[in-house]
This record gives C-alpha cells, sequence and structure tokens, in this order.
C-alpha cells in the first residue's frame, strides 16, 4: 500500500526464529509492542493523522496481514475514497487505469506529481500526490474502514466554475463595520474640534482610534481580496493544465498502456 522501504505494505512477512529461547524472546517483545501500540492509538476512530504517524513495525503487530484487503477490491474502493477526497478539494488528481508491470492498476496524477497504486497495495510515485494517497491506500485496506460513497459530480471544477463559488459575505461585513467605525470616529473628531480640544480630549482620542480601526480593516480587507485573487489564478491554471486533454510528461508510463486513449478536456476519465 506504501512504499515498501519504509512504510507498512501489505504482505510483508517475518521469518521464523530456528532458535525456540530467541523466538520466545521475539514473542515476548511483539507482545509488548502490540500493548503498546493499543495504548497509543484508538483503532475505533484510526485517522489520516494516525497513519501518518504510525511506524512501520507498529503496522505489523497491530493488523493481521491475512485481514488486509488487496487486488481490485482494494483498488475499487482506493477509488471510491479519492474520488470522494477529489469531491472535498482535499485531493487534486486526476484519476485513471494503466496496466503497470503487467498489472492493472490506479494511476493518481496532478499538473507536477503522480502516485500509482498497485494491487498488492503498494504506491510508487513522488511529491504531494503520494503523500495523499498513502495514507487513504492504508485506511481502504482494512475491512474495519467503511469507504464513503463518493458525490455524483465529485470531478475536478472547470476553471469558469470558480468564479462562483468564491463568496465576498465576509469582505462586505468586514467593510460594513469599518465604514461604520470611521463615520462614527470622525464624527467624534468633530465634535472634539468644534466643542473643545482640551474639554472633550477623549472624545477626540476615541475618534482618532476609531479611525485607525477602520482603516486596519479596510487593509484586512484589501489583503483577503488579493490573495483570493492570486490563489484563484494559481488554481485556475492548474486546472487548465491538467485539464488541456493531454498527460503530463512526467508520468513514467506510456500511454498505450492506459485504459483510454487520452483523458478528456477538463474532467477526470474515471466516468460512472
Amino acid at each position: 500500500m506504501t512504499d515498501a522501504s519504509d512504510e507498512p505494505s501489505a504482505g510483508r512477512t517475518t521469518e521464523p526464529s530456528a532458535d525456540p529461547a530467541a523466538t520466545g524472546d521475539d514473542d515476548q517483545s511483539v507482545e509488548d509492542l502490540r500493548r503498546q501500540v493499543e495504548a497509543k492509538y484508538d483503532f475505533e476512530d484510526f485517522s489520516e493523522a494516525d497513519m501518518a504517524e504510525i511506524s512501520p513495525e507498529e503496522w505489523d503487530v497491530a493488523f493481521d496481514a491475512d485481514t488486509w484487503i488487496t487486488g481490485d477490491e482494494l483498488l475499487e474502493r482506493v477509488e471510491r475514497e479519492l474520488k470522494t477526497r477529489i469531491a472535498y478539494r482535499e485531493v487534486f488528481a486526476m484519476l485513471e487505469y494503466a496496466v503497470v508491470d503487467g498489472r492493472r492498476s490506479l494511476v493518481a496524477y496532478s499538473d507536477t506529481d503522480y502516485a500509482i497504486i498497485f494491487p498488492d497495495g503498494t504506491v510508487e510515485g513522488r511529491g504531494t500526490v503520494v503523500r495523499d494517497v498513502k495514507p487513504t491506500v492504508a485506511l481502504c485496506s482494512m475491512e474495519s474502514y467503511d469507504v464513503e460513497e463518493p458525490p455524483a459530480d465529485w470531478h475536478l471544477p472547470e476553471p469558469a466554475d470558480l468564479a462562483g463559488e468564491h463568496s465576498e459575505l465576509g469582505n462586505w461585513m468586514l467593510q460594513l463595520l469599518a465604514i461604520a467605525q470611521l463615520v462614527i470616529g470622525v464624527v467624534a473628531i468633530g465634535i472634539w474640534l468644534v466643542q473643545g480640544i482640551q474639554s472633550q480630549l477623549v472624545l477626540g482620542v476615541v475618534g482618532v482610534v476609531l479611525v485607525v480601526i477602520s482603516l486596519v480593516l479596510f487593509l484586512m480587507v484589501a489583503n483577503a481580496r488579493l490573495s483570493d485573487r492570486f490563489r484563484t489564478e494559481a488554481y485556475e491554471s492548474r486546472l487548465r493544465t491538467i485539464g488541456s486533454g493531454d498527460r503530463p510528461s512526467f508520468l513514467p508510463i506510456d500511454d498505450e498502456a492506459f485504459e483510454r486513449d487520452a483523458p478528456p478536456r477538463n474532467r477526470s476519465p474515471l466516468e460512472e
């Protein structure tokens, strides 16, 4: 399910020791580690954060390898889980099936990274997609984990759809608050100047403070809008790249190995 070199992987076995004494010590050590793992993790609510933290040794003593889900069933569970995470914008990736090293495998790729999920749970690839996929594969390999059914429209959004998703309500509320404080501050400063600087000193100080706060709020709104604009433009650029109809050149898989000739534009190839 993950890189075999440094992550828990389905099918891992331990060679038995020929020395009975050593075998007894090993069994005791495994039992001690199992008790530590059971005290450390809540397997009734095992999360992706727990999956990222658990070590390969802890994984081996916590789960019976014979109960792990592998093969086509694992790929189908991972596909459904990734579709759900894509729908919730937790994963940015396209999904396709391809034959890799003679095995039908699930391939998740973005504009910069990719992950190949093999039927035995091994994951190969690079970058953010691998980091997102590994805990998903581990969770889906456990029978106790219920895979959520993805929504019908689970795909990455069209670039043109992004404009309608952004709400300006928060910025408008901050602007109204800033305007109200600015008006009150200016009025307070006006009264302070008209009725006497010495006699209305407190009112003048309050007016200045309100004006300063209103200016800070206006700056916050401007900064938020500018940041949102940059993030939206960057996200749109990624969507256009991945939806161009061509697979990324960094994928170590020939186009002929994929089940489709080419991914459709702006839509993940795995249609229901």
